[in-house]
């Protein structure tokens, strides 16, 4: 049998063939082939086109109204590069990371619509993560259409409905007629006598004159003969004189006018000596004289020459002083610092591809379902943070006698109201076309240390209308270090396949990360945490 490795339709291939070899040597060539084939990766998936090659999520938080914020900053949190999260505040750090490039332009997403443009013109580091700092922008708007006046007035000739531009030849009132039965072109005078013939429409229009070769005498009659218009421009022809007269010419220009002596005459540049040149005319005392430096002997230990200054008297004349350096013209923007209760936060996206909108609200059928499960979610809130009050044991009902027969029975009292809910967010998503509902409830009680306890529900709606919750996130002020406080950002495409994820800060008492969590399937499953690691982790 003989071995025979070819390589068809992306894959290496064994055949088999009938010869007379032993075994050995059969099993000598397939291990010779072996390293072969282990070599070849077989084929390489390509690139999908419709991904994106960079897609950047950050932060914005400022504070003070949206249109005129105080401070502000941005915080990185992913960087998707050729399918693949990455961690935004170190990525391709250099030193600063690629996420806060100068330059870089956001998008800032509210609801998954573009509410403005934040540009970044410089990064720093603050409690040990790279933050950037910018300016905001404005969306910029769209170009305005026509209106109805102009549409009712345009009209669809040839010309205007095709875009390509037409060149239409420019007609004069002494052109010759199209037909070519003009006699004016066959004889030259004829032709000379119509182009001589200015139109009475256009008086101040030149007229080209055939050029003679003839001698200046004619030149001279020509230009003698010209016509009554004083208007006309005349073309003289330059005459190669002798240089007599050119000095009959600079005599007649050096002669001046008496009645201008304010003109000035031009002298012909003699090679005069120094002291010639030094002389200044007695007339203008003030003229400044040109003097020509003294070349001082070469020494053979002459390597530089220095002078001290005299006593300077130009006030004028600049001087270094000690003082603050303008760098690179940086301008120091208004920073941010640590985390005050008024800071309002917002979605960023930047993005080599503009993407159409998409908006993350769901549209309930009956407005009453969305009552009804957030009164479901905080019943289960209040469970978590131990609000609601235990059910107490029934009275012990005693022996009804002739006077209890006739009295009324006595009505049970009301329940209490439900207890209240610091800071209570609902909010409610489609994350993905035609999917179902998302609610999103996060709230806190009062009190400080471990009296104070955090809650954050993430729930849909199961087939018999019952919520059914996927991630419950349930701590205190006492252990934010151990297990941190969720609280929800905003819904964003990061994956960039049209579907929304959940971004969660986790703020602890001292330090703070951003986690992505998908919920496909009945399940919110954690996508991505920034800062190399989760420190709330269970």
């Amino acid at each position: 049998m003989a071995v025979r490795f070819d390589y068809s339709r992306g894959g290496w291939h064994v055949s088999l063939r009938r010869f007379n070899m032993s075994g050995p040597t059969v099993l000598a060539m397939l291990l010779a082939g072996a390293p072969a084939y282990a070599q070849y990766p077989g084929q390489v998936a390509k690139a999908d086109k419709d991904m994106p090659e960079m897609r950047a999520i950050a932060v914005v938080e400022w504070t003070g109204d949206a249109d005129k914020p105080k401070n502000s900053r941005i915080v990185p949190v992913t960087v998707l590069d050729q399918g693949e999260l990455q961690d935004g505040g170190i990525y391709l750090a250099r030193p600063e990371p690629l996420a806060l490039a100068s330059e870089v332009e956001y998008e800032l997403e509210q609801n998954g619509k573009p509410m403005g443009l934040f540009v970044v013109n410089h990064a720093g580091q603050e409690q040990g993560s790279w933050v950037g700092y910018g300016s905001w922008k404005e969306l910029p708007k769209p170009r305005p259409g026509p209106s109805q006046k102009e549409l009712a007035q345009t009209h669809f000739d040839d010309d205007a409905q095709s875009d390509q531009p037409v060149l239409h030849r420019k007609h004069h009132a002494d052109d010759a007629p199209a037909s070519g039965t003009g006699k004016g072109s066959d004889s030259g005078s004829g032709g000379s006598a119509s182009s001589g013939q200015t139109p009475a429409s256009d008086p101040d229009r030149p007229t080209l004159h055939k050029k003679t070769t003839s001698d200046s005498s004619s030149d001279s009659s020509t230009t003698s003969s010209s016509p009554a218009d004083p208007d006309r421009p005349t073309l003289h022809k330059k005459t190669t004189s002798d240089s007599s007269s050119d000095s009959s010419t600079t005599s007649t220009t050096r002669s001046s006018p008496a009645s201008d002596p304010d003109r000035p005459t031009l002298h012909k540049k003699t090679t005069s000596d120094d002291s010639a040149g030094a002389s200044a005319p007695a007339g203008d005392p003030d003229r400044p004289v040109l003097k020509k430096k003294k070349a001082q002997p070469a020494s053979d230990n002459d390597i530089g020459h220095v002078e001290s200054l005299p006593g300077v008297t130009d006030p004028d004349r600049p001087r270094l002083k000690r003082g603050k350096s303008s760098g690179n013209n940086l301008e120091v923007l208004p920073r941010l610092l640590g985390l005050p209760p008024d800071m309002h936060q917002e979605v960023a996206v930047s993005d080599a591809k503009s993407t159409p909108e998409h908006l993350w609200n769901y549209a309930w059928a009956n407005p009453d379902d969305e009552d009804r499960m957030k009164s479901s979610l905080e019943d289960i809130a209040r469970d978590a943070l131990g609000l609601n009050q235990p059910a107490t044991a029934p009275a012990p009902t005693p022996k009804k006698t002739a006077a209890h027969k006739k009295a009324r029975p006595a009505l049970p009292p009301p329940p209490p109201p439900p207890a209240p809910l610091a800071d209570e967010q609902f909010r409610v998503f489609e994350l993905a076309y035609g999917s179902g509902a998302t609610l999103v409830l996060s709230a806190h009680t009062g009190g400080q240390g471990a009296q104070q306890k955090f809650v954050t529900l993430v729930a849909q709606p199961d087939l018999y209308g019952n919520v059914l919750v996927l991630l419950k996130s349930v701590t205190d002020a006492a252990h934010l270090d151990e297990k941190p406080r969720m609280r929800l950002v905003d819904a964003v495409d990061a994956m960039a396949d049209n579907r929304g994820e959940l971004l969660f800060e986790l703020r602890g008492a001292t330090q703070r990360q951003f986690a992505l969590y998908r919920v496909l399937r009945g399940q919110a499953d954690k996508l991505f945490v920034s800062g190399g690691g989760d420190f709330g982790a269970e």
